[in-house]
């Protein structure tokens, strides 16, 4: 006979994005309703890694710790995660992120933890967990759940690029402050009547540079799906210049857009999920464009501007939302899932979907290749998610 759920825990993972604390906050306010206790585990999975089963909760206070409704009250008002995030991989720990208290010798790393993070759970007496973060963060759950560990899952990145929802934690957001950035680029950009190049965060997923470059009405936007010709966006972005009253342009970048025959501009050591740190395609374009041309260009890397603040009223109503779709989901006694938004409507997808495909923009249905620019069109019946 399956034993009541009494406690669950929480955690964030990956980048920060605006949500993450709303989220939380509403996940700690039903599970205390229903009488359960909530743990928070900090940093991420790197909290799960280095809990000391032989220590005190006291003594692991720097990596888990119990949550009231009292803890949370007012986390909300602010983005990022109060929790504190990290990007380890407990499928695959590397040596220097390896806890001191796992370290042996003879080990070949990278190690797979799963058993450790499974033991400290079962130590603390977690019925549930409920992980938020983005395809990395959550590959990780998948592997949980292989494992046979109650898990519901929410889906966040800016990137929007979460496989098995239309919608993540964070995008909204995200594409506010872009569009905004936008908008107040061009006061610089066009009282020196310059080419103005914006590379938006993006690795595999351009829908931040697409949609923010539709609602800002800029001039071009290069994706990460497309490989682009430098010489021949020159040539556009020079006559866009030209045909505007102002003489000035502009056109977003996402940061994992790739010359045609070139590769990503990376730099860095990878990460625990194998990925270098992106950025530099705009720094490349904008010199090139200057080359080419000889107008002069101004340069911006909106970067973590992207995911400051405090999140849009859409990231507040998505974030509660999934919180309370995940604990009706735990309440109910399911597991293995992920909260999602299918077609404008709050659902729930098996966690293995995450590892199960990608998700990238509709090139054929939104983005003009030989143009550089989103082609939206014939949007009936389409949901308010582009897709």
């Amino acid at each position: 006979m399956k034993r009541r759920m009494k406690r669950i825990a929480i955690l964030t993972g990956g980048g920060d994005v605006p949500g993450l604390n709303s989220a939380m906050k509403q996940v700690v306010h039903r599970a205390h309703k229903a009488g359960l206790e909530v743990y928070g585990f900090r940093r991420g999975w790197g909290g799960l890694a280095n809990y000391r089963p032989e220590w005190t909760l006291e003594e692991n206070q720097e990596w888990v710790i119990p949550l009231t409704y009292d803890d949370v009250r007012t986390i909300d008002r602010t983005g990022g995660t109060f929790l504190h995030t990290s990007r380890t991989n407990p499928a695959k720990v590397r040596e220097q992120d390896m806890p001191e208290h796992l370290k042996k010798d003879g080990l070949k790393y990278p190690v797979d933890i799963t058993e450790t993070i499974v033991a400290n759970l079962e130590h603390l007496e977690i019925d549930a967990l409920l992980p938020i973060g983005g395809d990395d963060t959550l590959s990780y759950a998948a592997r949980l759940n292989q494992a046979g560990y109650p898990q519901i899952a929410l889906p966040k990145t800016m990137d929007n690029d979460v496989y098995g929802t239309d919608y993540c934690i964070g995008f909204g957001t995200a594409i506010t402050r872009s569009v905004q950035a936008l908008n107040d680029l061009r006061t610089p950009i066009g009282s020196h009547e310059r080419i103005g190049l914006i590379e938006l965060f993006g690795r595999n997923s351009g829908e931040t540079s697409l949609v923010a470059s539709y609602l800002a009405n800029v001039d071009r936007a290069l994706i990460s799906e497309v490989p682009f010709d430098v010489e021949k966006l020159a040539e556009m972005i020079v006559r866009d210049k030209h045909h505007n009253p102002s003489n000035y342009a502009m056109m977003t970048i996402s940061e994992g857009a790739m010359p045609i025959g070139g590769q990503l501009t990376q730099k860095g050591d990878k990460d625990a999920y194998g990925h270098q740190k992106l950025g530099g395609v705009g720094h490349f374009i904008a010199d090139k464009v200057k080359e080419l041309t000889g107008h002069k260009v101004t340069f911006q890397q909106l970067g973590y501007m992207m995911r400051c603040g405090a999140p849009d009223a859409l990231d507040r109503m998505v974030a509660m939302n999934f919180a309370n779709l995940a604990m009706d989901m735990l309440l109910d006694g399911a597991s293995g899932l992920m909260t999602a938004l299918q077609d404008g409507k709050y659902t729930t997808v098996g966690l293995s979907s995450v590892i199960e495909g990608v998700k990238r923009v509709d090139v054929e249905r939104f983005y003009d290749e030989d143009e550089y620019r989103p082609i939206i069109r014939r949007v009936q019946a389409l949901p308010m998610f582009l897709k």
